[in-house]
């Protein structure tokens, strides 16, 4: 049981650590496909560092929901990290204290408060970009439900530790096709739930077209920093149940040995970089949708996880 928690606590040490180093490898990518120079692949580290030592300002009109979000959105990823596979493919000590569907709610009231404290300020670009913010949440949530009720069909529960199982075992559903419809509608997921194009440009700071900055634009020093940080591990942690629980556990360690779990850090980060080299490819050659198209392309997604649930249930 103390291994279980340890075991726990380094998989959270691993989300916070590298978190920002896996968009720092996002956005180099991007840049270096478009003929660019870029930043370095540490500049969050340099982002989060300065913002912790810079002096934070808050409105005096704004609430107790403005100064508790950042560490809402800071904590949310990494109570969800306790639940999912990260670097074990068995469950550890928290692993059944939620599912999939709990870490999908945990994920979604942190951009919740985000969102209510981007009006809070009434500063008036904050609500416009929340407004569409809850727009893309409104259109997202159905899909992550469809596709975790399509999943259990397959395991027979949504913990995540089960699915990762039933989803290879026989290695012949891999290749079902409502398996490959559940990995394409949570990939347009994870482009649409981080604010990535075509849904948004994460690089734009123009405050009429924000959706996902706008979420932390009154937001300066510590906050800032715990905000830029919590995105970072939303990313990493969608990152990990789409690649550890859908697409293959291939990585984790499979023993209960400390060695084993350390050697799975690297072969997780090296799986996570031949995705978002992926991404980076589809974020360069797409422009960003207008707003009204945004609702077409997660119409598509959550098309896409009904049509699996369809399949998934005449194949039974």
């Amino acid at each position: 049981m103390p291994e279980k928690i340890l075991f726990n606590v380094i998989q959270v040490v691993v989300v916070m650590l590298f978190s920002p180093l896996i968009k720092g490898i996002l956005d180099r990518l991007k840049e270096r496909i478009q003929s660019k120079k870029g930043p370095s692949i540490f500049q969050p580290y340099f982002d989060i560092w300065k913002l912790f030592h810079k002096d934070e300002v808050i409105s005096d009109e704004s609430s107790w929901i403005f100064r508790i979000t950042p560490y809402v959105v800071f904590i949310a990823p990494i109570f969800v990290t306790l639940l999912i596979p990260v670097l074990t493919d068995y469950p550890l000590f928290f692993a059944f204290m939620g599912d999939m569907l709990a870490g999908g709610s945990v994920l979604a009231l942190g951009g919740f408060f985000a969102t209510l404290a981007a009006i809070d300020t009434a500063n008036p670009y904050g609500p416009m970009g929340a407004s569409r913010t809850r727009m893309v949440g409104f259109l997202a949530e159905p899909v992550f439900m469809i596709v975790f009720f399509t999943v259990s069909f397959v395991a027979g529960s949504t913990i995540p530790y089960i699915v990762q199982q039933a989803w290879i075992t026989p290695f012949a559903n891999f290749f079902s096709p409502a398996h490959i419809l559940v990995i394409l509608a949570f990939v347009m997921l994870i482009i649409a739930e981080n604010g990535r194009i075509p849904v948004d440009n994460p690089s734009g700071h123009f405050e009429l077209a924000m959706i996902d900055e706008s979420k932390g634009l009154e937001y300066s020093g510590r906050g800032a920093a715990l905000m830029k940080w919590g995105g970072c591990m939303k990313f990493f942690v969608l990152l990990c149940i789409f690649l550890n629980v859908l697409v293959s556990p291939w990585g984790l360690a499979t023993g209960s040995s400390l060695w084993g779990l350390f050697c799975a850090i690297p072969l997780i980060l090296l799986k996570m970089f031949c995705f978002i080299l992926i991404l980076a490819f589809i974020e360069s050659s797409l422009s960003k949708l207008r707003l009204f198209r945004i609702t077409e392309f997660l119409g598509f997604a959550f098309v896409t996880s009904v049509v699996a649930v369809i399949i998934q249930i005449l194949e039974l």
